[in-house]
């Protein structure tokens, strides 16, 4: 395939290197210092199971997607229709365009802007940028994506590269699913600075996270939305298999960066309201996660 990775950070870098090493051509398109870096000596790619650099495209131009048959798109949700205005004039008419990114709506709202087939996808990787043009993958990489009439053969080329993928009819409901098991960990995280392992272990944290849970399957429940599995027990889980890892949110708010907490629990907050169901748990966690934003990098 021809792939072009939208945003280049931390997810994209992982999936297109992936990608590549299994003999795809893929284009990152990102950031001017990020791309020098990999122009310069390849992406290190610094996973659980090689370290090595990868010989991989990189660009800063949206016209990065021209020609390519699937653009992973991974930029973050504030930037989902400015972006991808950016690439809907390159883009080919048959192009799939999969969503990897955290919330629940950027399928529809990037759907609104490109006019072409938009399928959803749902991350279960931890990784995280170690500098410019150096990823770092601490565990995961598991994919969920959405049925489209190419899903099925993505979806075995994604294997084949050794990214286990599977096609759901219900992607929509796992990628809820993703949303609330960010709202329990993601917020708490960026507050105290603490990996997975480390919130479970202080007082109160367990309870909070339950109130969490409940809050976000009451919204999904009104909205419609089957959730699978036990979300509960997945939330718990999780800290022991990624004990070290920050949220995405931490890492944000601690290098001085916007956080997309108004696309997690800010969004729960906004569904409720328009739903008529309370969720003081989750406005207290994007109220928290706002004033650190406010108080700038740590």
């Amino acid at each position: 395939m021809n792939i072009a990775v939208m945003g280049a950070g931390a997810v994209g870098c992982y999936y297109g290197a992936m990608l590549a090493r299994a003999g795809h051509s893929v284009v990152l398109i990102g950031r001017a210092q990020h791309v020098h870096a990999v122009n310069d000596r390849g992406l290190l790619i610094e996973a659980l199971t090689f370290h090595e650099h990868v010989s991989i495209q990189a660009t800063t131009e949206p016209s990065g997607v021209a020609g390519a048959d699937v653009v992973l798109f991974c930029t973050k949700s504030a930037d989902t229709e400015t972006a991808g205005q950016e690439i809907s004039s390159h883009l080919i008419e048959d192009v799939i365009v999969l969503s990897l990114q955290n919330g629940v709506d950027n399928v529809g709202r990037l759907q609104a802007v490109v006019g072409r087939t938009v399928v959803p996808g749902v991350v279960y990787v931890a990784t995280e940028m170690a500098g410019p043009g150096h990823v770092r993958h601490r565990g995961g990489g598991d994919l969920v994506i959405g049925p489209s009439p190419k899903s099925t053969d993505i979806a075995a080329k994604l294997i084949a590269a050794g990214i286990a993928t599977t096609v759901s009819e219900n992607a929509i409901g796992a990628l809820w699913g993703k949303l609330i098991v960010n709202c329990a960990y993601n917020a708490l995280s960026a507050v105290s600075q603490l990996p997975y392992g480390r919130l479970l272990e202080v007082d109160g944290v367990m309870d909070v996270m339950m109130q969490v849970v409940d809050e976000c399957l009451a919204v999904a429940s009104r909205s419609g939305i089957s959730v699978p599995g036990d979300t509960l027990q997945t939330v718990v889980a999780l800290a022991g298999t990624m004990p070290d890892q920050y949220s995405s949110t931490a890492q944000d708010v601690a290098r001085g960066k916007k956080s997309e907490i108004d696309y997690l629990n800010g969004f729960i907050v906004r569904k409720g309201a328009a739903l008529g169901i309370p969720t003081p748990s989750n406005r207290v966690l994007h109220t928290m996660v706002k004033l650190a934003e406010a108080k700038g990098p740590r």
